[in-house]
């Protein structure tokens, strides 16, 4: 069984930086398990960013949605990120909240079943602004009840706020 540290807080708020570093610290060779698709020119430049950031001595992954399949035993995991994840599978799933909460819960029971350290990043929606359409406030929805289901299995839970963890759980 997965040990696992969520990681959330709010855009730019320092959670993946703050995850690197816990991983470093725990592993010699740890593995980034990155679940961003290539949406635009943007997006890309962003991981670009993010791979120049870490050293050689980071395993990197990318997997879009099937994260179960992943050969992880053993390892130390930056999983980053959650919300780039939950919206591959609302995207997959024309935007059905149900569908794709039932899709990312399946795949998060079979993930945690592996013996790793997984520290998940992820961002807290419901903090900022009312979404102004349905899918939108659909999105908001599955992110913060799949935190809850994640936050509830963890091990330990970390707010990041402006750069500073404080723990929650």
């Amino acid at each position: 069984m997965a040990k696992i540290t969520l990681i959330t807080g709010g855009q730019r708020s320092g959670k993946s930086s703050f995850a690197q570093n816990k991983a470093l610290e725990l592993s010699e060779n740890p593995v980034y398990l990155a679940t961003s698709r290539i949406w635009d020119t943007d997006f890309e430049q962003r991981i670009k960013r993010h791979k120049s950031d870490r050293g050689e001595e980071w395993e990197n992954i990318e997997e879009e949605k099937q994260l179960e399949h992943l050969k992880l035993e053993n390892k130390t995991i930056v999983l980053d990120c959650i919300t780039l994840w939950l919206t591959n599978i609302f995207h997959d799933n024309k935007y059905n909240l149900e569908k794709s909460l039932s899709e990312a819960k399946i795949i998060w029971t079979e993930l945690i079943k592996k013996d790793c350290t997984l520290i998940v990043v992820s961002n807290e929606l419901g903090m900022g602004m009312h979404a102004e359409t349905e899918v939108g406030r659909k999105f908001t929805d599955l992110q913060g009840w799949m935190n809850q289901h994640i936050a509830n299995l963890a091990d330990e839970v970390i707010l990041m706020v402006s750069g500073i963890p404080m723990t929650v759980k």
